[in-house]
């Protein structure tokens, strides 16, 4: 799988995660007769953190390989430029280091 579709994943992964979290809670409180915000907070606070935190790292991680997979290319090529100026000046530094006959 290349890095952008994993990176795509994870990070609806984590929107779906975080809407669970609400979702979870809404469900928790549905037979509830009135509705404000203290008691949301509270059905929140009995889901628990789970859903948030997994979302978070999942969004996190799925941003790193978005990232990875944009730099990719570019740092193999510039790699690669490095490897053959390398090369060519080990080339060179030989040349001049042989005695002459």
């Amino acid at each position: 799988m290349q890095r952008r579709t994993v990176g795509i994943i994870l990070i609806c992964i984590a929107a779906f995660l975080y809407g669970i979290w609400y979702v979870t809670a809404a469900i928790f409180g549905s037979n509830v007769t009135s509705w404000n915000s203290e008691l949301f907070e509270a059905m929140l606070d009995y889901v628990g953190n789970g859903p948030l935190v997994m979302s978070r790292f999942a969004l996190i991680i799925g941003i790193c390989y978005l990232v990875a997979a944009e730099f990719e290319r570019p740092l193999a090529k510039l790699m690669n430029q490095i490897k053959t100026n390398w090369k060519e000046f080990g080339s060179h530094e030989n040349q001049d280091n042989k005695p002459q006959l």
